[in-house]
């Protein structure tokens, strides 16, 4: 599996995607923190629920708490995680929070293949 930065829609030039890993390994854990070579601030947390992969900011955007040790549920269809910190509650798939806080999900910005 790998990830790049795609610009202007475009696909990712070479440079610009990084191996992570094989998915099959990504797949043994539900989270994991990727580390960013930009800094904390650039860190992902990686889902994988169900067959799919997700990612988002992998900080809180209350209080900067650890999302990848937060809990994971499942309400009315919706994928959550629980910052472990304040229980601020996030949706996985977009990274939107019923607090109205938001962190940044990868749509747009980031792939994944």
């Amino acid at each position: 599996m790998a990830s790049g930065k795609a610009e202007d829609g475009d696909k990712a030039s070479a440079d610009s995607w990084r191996l992570i890993g094989p998915a099959t390994e990504l797949s043994k854990k539900q989270c994991r923190l990727m580390y960013s070579s930009l800094g904390c601030a650039s860190d992902l947390c990686l889902f994988h629920i169900r067959g799919e992969f997700y990612a988002m900011e992998a900080r809180c955007a209350h209080s900067g708490g650890p999302l990848c040790e937060g809990d994971i549920e499942e309400a009315d269809g919706v994928l959550q995680v629980f910052c472990p910190w304040h229980d601020y509650d996030f949706d996985i798939r977009t990274g939107k929070s019923q607090t109205g806080l938001q962190v940044r999900d990868t749509e747009g910005s980031t792939s994944f293949k």
